[in-house]
């Protein structure tokens, strides 16, 4: 009989495993880094389509400029095509897991 009263108060894997109290999702911080880093790319092409546009009217602007602005707008499509692509396989290995 102690040993049923003593496993009582023992907490169960359903207290650990509660749904959040409010109906909000909160944000976690990959969602917030990866939002940051396709915020900066985004950013960046546009700085590249200036600096281009600016190198094509004849406005001040060197074609070094317009070259290193297009290169750092590729590097960082790359990059978020890179973890997109990471994140889809690993979504894809979850789902083939078998429980």
């Amino acid at each position: 009989m102690d040993a049923i009263r003593l496993t009582g108060t023992i907490p169960g894997i359903g207290n650990a495993v509660k749904p959040p109290a409010s109906t909000e999702q909160a944000e976690s911080p990959f969602a917030n880094v990866l939002a940051g880093a396709l915020h900066d790319a985004t950013a960046l092409e546009k700085q590249a389509q200036t600096a281009v546009k600016g190198l094509m009217d004849g406005s001040g602007v060197e074609i070094h400029e317009a070259m290193i602005a297009t290169q750092k707008a590729d590097m960082a499509f790359e990059l978020a095509l890179q973890v997109r692509n990471k994140a889809v396989a690993a979504y894809q290995q979850m789902m083939q897991m078998q429980f």
